[in-house]
This record gives structure tokens, C-alpha cells and sequence, in this order.
């Protein structure tokens, strides 16, 4: 690839134009090695299991500040 084509090929990624370009010049991401897998798939187990306790946190909030306001109609009213 020559340098006018180099710069071709940042110009359109820089403009997010990817027309043109070659599909066999994609960076491959997956991993190589057994290590690279193994540690792949930890970080995607250890990104669902974040998910989970967001999950429950955000629970945890909504029924904090559910109870907070139940609390403030009970003064009002009562």
C-alpha cells in the first residue's frame, strides 16, 4: 500500500467513509493464544458479572428512595 493510499484509507476512517476499503485490512482483535482466550473470557465473565450487581444496586436504590418517599406521604398525611 502505497502512501497516497494510506492516506486515503485515514482520510475515510477519519470521516467515517468506509467504502473502499478493503475488507482483508481489518484489524483482527480475537486472541491468538490459549492465554489471550482464557483471560478473554474471564473479562467477559467478569463484565456480565458487574452487570448483575449494577443490577442489584440500582434495586437497592429505587426501594431506598421508594421507602423515602412512602415515609414523606405518611408524614403529610397523617
Amino acid at each position: 500500500m502505497g502512501s497516497d493510499e494510506l492516506k486515503a484509507v485515514i482520510r475515510r476512517l477519519h470521516w467515517g467513509d468506509k467504502r473502499g476499503i478493503p475488507e482483508h485490512n481489518a484489524i483482527d482483535v480475537t486472541p491468538g493464544c490459549a492465554f489471550g482466550a482464557v483471560v478473554d473470557q474471564r473479562l467477559k465473565d467478569m463484565e456480565r458479572r458487574f452487570g448483575e450487581l449494577r443490577a442489584r444496586l440500582d434495586g437497592l436504590i429505587f426501594l431506598v428512595i421508594g421507602a423515602v418517599v412512602v415515609e414523606v406521604i405518611m408524614r403529610l398525611v397523617g
